[in-house]
């Protein structure tokens, strides 16, 4: 899955056009380095969100393509 895509389903970000610019500004992270919008995302691995003063980081727990609200939870684990 797209991480854009992945972002946006997860609801870790609100909007995919968001999370693509996050992307551009080289403020998300898969396992240490910087990806891009289109980087592929798999089961394992670490996402770090750097948005303002914030930093988050995510492991991807499941791929889901349609997700409900409740769902969206299941996707990753915060550490």
């Amino acid at each position: 899955m797209r991480l854009d895509k992945f972002l946006k389903n997860s609801r870790l970000i609100k909007r995919r056009t968001i999370a693509k610019e996050a992307c551009d500004n080289g403020r998300i992270l898969i396992n240490e380095i910087v990806a891009k919008a289109g980087t592929k995302v798999k089961v394992g691995d670490t996402i770090s969100i750097k948005l303002g003063e914030k930093l988050l980081r995510a492991k991807v727990t499941a791929l889901l393509d349609h997700v409900t609200k409740d769902d969206a939870e299941k996707m990753y684990e915060i550490i």
